[in-house]
């Protein structure tokens, strides 16, 4: 039995891989069409947010656990631990320059900054793997960064939420066409510590209602993250299960 169906499939880094951004811009691109009036509509007033929770104190280096890419390798669900169909994708060197994430509200800057990022911010070690289930979807990437401490975990979870309950919508670009996009908090899988997660929904044109969704959590020193575009209904929580499990079960504290 594979990790990802230990949990019935009913129909899993923080940021959104660059392979991602790609299969959202190919699966906007099929159906035609540039909603370019999104752009303008990102411009209007944002709508006030609720209070966030206090920031967890600063963290220190005490206690610091240096890990390398290999060793989070080692940690990371592989191609055989995934059901049947899905395949391994390979990034586009090129999408590191990338940013295709924009807002023209100042309450979105740190969660389009965090969406454009090639990397967890202050990660000391960063890897991550993406499959797909054909061209359709379902995409999905495991990620893993270490942090050097639990402290520094918690610190970039809080700073995530406070991004993400800050800002209601962002815009996509996509060529000559820019899609708008809801951000809301969703119910987090609980795995790990600290869970949380997030959805991103496409509000207009031809591929409306199309939802990318992320979830992340801690383990030791080390935030587990698992996105997911065009998934089926379950397989977030089956997928984040999957990885905080290996995850727990490879890495060891230093």
């Amino acid at each position: 039995m594979t990790l990802l169906t230990a949990r019935p499939r009913r129909g899993g880094s923080v940021l959104l891989p660059f392979v991602l951004v790609t299969a959202l811009s190919l699966s906007l691109a099929a159906c035609g069409g540039d909603d370019t009036s999104d752009a303008a509509a990102q411009s209007s007033p944002e709508p006030s947010t609720p209070a966030t929770t206090a920031a967890p104190e600063t963290p220190t280096a005490t206690g610091t656990v240096k890990r390398t890419s290999a060793e989070l390798a080692k940690a990371l669900l592989e191609q055989a631990d995934l059901p049947d169909g899905y395949q391994p994708e390979k990034d586009d060197p090129a999408g590191d320059a990338e940013k295709p994430f924009s807002s023209a509200s100042s309450k979105c800057k740190t969660l389009v900054k965090f969406l454009n990022a090639s990397e967890a911010p202050g990660a000391k070690a960063t890897t991550h793997r993406s499959f797909s289930a054909g061209q359709e979807g379902t995409f999905i990437d495991f990620g893993l960064d270490a942090m050097g401490n639990s402290a520094e975990v918690a610190y970039l979870q809080h700073a995530y939420k406070k991004a993400v309950t800050s800002c209601p919508k962002v815009t996509m670009k996509i060529g000559q066409g820019s899609y708008s996009m809801e951000v809301e908090e969703i119910e987090a899988p609980q795995f790990g510590t600290d869970p949380f997660a997030f959805r991103l929904t496409v509000t207009s044109g031809s591929r409306r209602g199309l939802e990318f969704t992320a979830a992340t959590t801690g383990v030791e020193d080390v935030v587990v993250s698992v996105t997911l575009l065009a998934g089926q209904e379950g397989e977030l929580e089956g997928a984040t299960e999957a990885a905080v499990s290996k995850a727990q079960q490879v890495l060891k504290k230093g």
